[in-house]
Formats: C-alpha cells, structure tokens, sequence
C-alpha cells in the first residue's frame, strides 16, 4: 500500500502500532481520514479545557501530557512513546482535555476523524481488544504511579521516574544514555517534587555512582540499584 506521507505509514505499520493488523481498505479508510500536524519543540499540542476533535498518535518526537496543579505547579502524568495514543479519553467520553499536552522535543502527529476511526472500532473486535488493553495498561500505570508519588520518598520517586524514562524510551546507542533529553523543573514535575529537590537529589545519586549526568542527559550506571531503591520507596 502506498502511503501519502511517511507519517501516516508509521501511525499504522510502526512496530508499536495497534493499527498493524487491520485489513487494507481500513487502512485505505485511516489514510485518507486523517490530518498531520507538526509541533515544535515547546509548542502545545493541546491545552486543558479544549475540545477533542480526532483521534491523535504520535508519528515521531516526543510529547509530555501534564494538568495543572495548585499554585500552577504541573504535574506530568504521562510520557508518549512513538505510536501512542494522546488524549483519546477524553475523545471518547465526548468531554475538553483534563491535561494538555507539550512537545519536549519537535514532534508530528497523525489526527483520525473520529467518525471514520468509531466505524471500524465497531467492525474489528481484534482491534477493540487492543485498544482495550491500552487503556487498561495506561489505568494500571496511572493507579501505581498515584501511590508511588504520594507513598515514596523522594529518591524512590526519582528513581522510578528514571527507569520510566529509560522504559520508554530505551538507550542511545552507548546502552546507558536515556533517549531523552529533559529540563530538571520537568524531572521534578514528574517526579511530584520542587525543582531544587530534584537537582540535589539527581546530584546525590550522580555522587552514589547511580547515574551520570551531562548537561540535561541522564546515563544509568547502576540500574539494578535503581531498580531496589525504587522498589524500596
């Protein structure tokens, strides 16, 4: 199948991509039902309190979903990976955004019209179940993160942020540098603590020999110790 744009193609033959296994005419239907819009680095994708109007993935970059907090203080709540899915709670519950949504780095998403995606949800059970099981994986996540953050102390929070990071993520091609590259206010907003909380505690682990810190680059030297200082809260 040929493609408009090399978007599209990744959207739905990407190695990630809950989309791999349906049938060609409803990939024909995706293909053409759909927008690309790109976003720099910074740039919103959406904002809290607007209205969902698509189905959007993530073709390439890197996105941060957050909500505001008390004071203004963000809290991020999720970290895409190329493929995922961005908002479609909120799509489907017919309700505006509870978060919004940032681009850390410069990023391109694939929109589906909602309409057309619905249709052959209705028709493709295999596809049903997948998209099931997303959102029960993302519900997991959200329930263990929640009592992570308000049970962990802060170096169990930053650990766990870090090895989430590298889950997602992976490593650079040295097989330690996580494939991100984040400011330390949004290491702190992910990790539910102050900016100086997060810098001295990112220090003290670099100190430890846990980590290795090059500017705004973050390398695992010891993920097994990572691994138990978050088990251990």
């Amino acid at each position: 199948m040929q493609y408009p744009n090399p978007y599209i193609e990744l959207c739905l033959e990407g190695s990630s991509s809950i989309f791999k296994g349906l049938n060609q005419k409803d990939k024909e239907t995706l293909s053409v039902k759909h927008t690309v819009k790109q976003v720099r680095k910074g740039q919103f994708l959406f904002k809290e309190g607007e209205k969902p109007h698509g189905l959007i993935c993530l073709a390439t970059g890197k996105v941060k979903v957050y909500k505001d907090g008390v004071g203004g203080r963000g809290q991020i709540v999720k970290m895409v990976r190329q493929q995922g899915f961005i908002g479609y709670k909120a799509l489907f519950a017919d309700v505006p955004w509870p978060v919004s949504a940032v681009a850390i780095e410069d990023a391109t998403v694939c929109i589906f019209e909602k309409s057309s995606f619905v249709k052959i949800l209705k028709k493709n059970p295999d596809l049903c179940l997948k998209l099931i099981k997303v959102i029960a994986d993302e519900l997991v996540f959200s329930n263990n993160r929640t009592v992570s953050l308000t049970q962990k102390h802060i170096r169990g929070r930053m650990a766990e942020s870090l090895l989430i990071l590298r889950d997602t993520y992976g490593y650079e091609a040295d097989g330690k540098t996580i494939r991100i590259a984040l400011s330390r206010e949004d290491m702190a907003n992910m990790s539910s603590m102050t900016t100086s909380n997060a810098i001295r505690t990112l220090s003290n682990m670099a100190s430890d020999g846990l980590i290795e810190i090059t500017g705004r680059r973050i390398s695992i030297l010891d993920s097994n110790s990572l691994e138990h200082i978050s088990e251990l809260g």
